[in-house]
């Protein structure tokens, strides 16, 4: 049997949403072990003279506990 827990994690990009999921997973990935779904839950921007300075999204990511 396995137990799975989800946590939520912030991450941002300056150049894409898309950019910032590969960012938030590949830092989650250095200090969690068996991730196996992340799922959107919120994107944002923020705003700099007019113009989109950042890029953020609010993930919750799927690991398996070890046994």
């Amino acid at each position: 049997m396995s137990v799975a827990k989800v946590t939520e994690i912030i991450a941002s990009s300056s150049k894409s949403f898309d950019d910032a999921v590969e960012n938030g997973i590949k830092k989650a990935s250095k200090t969690l072990d068996g991730i196996t779904g992340a799922w959107v839950s919120d994107q944002k921007v923020t705003v700099k003279d007019g113009k989109i300075s950042e890029y953020r999204v609010v993930m919750r990511l799927t690991f398996v506990l070890k046994d």
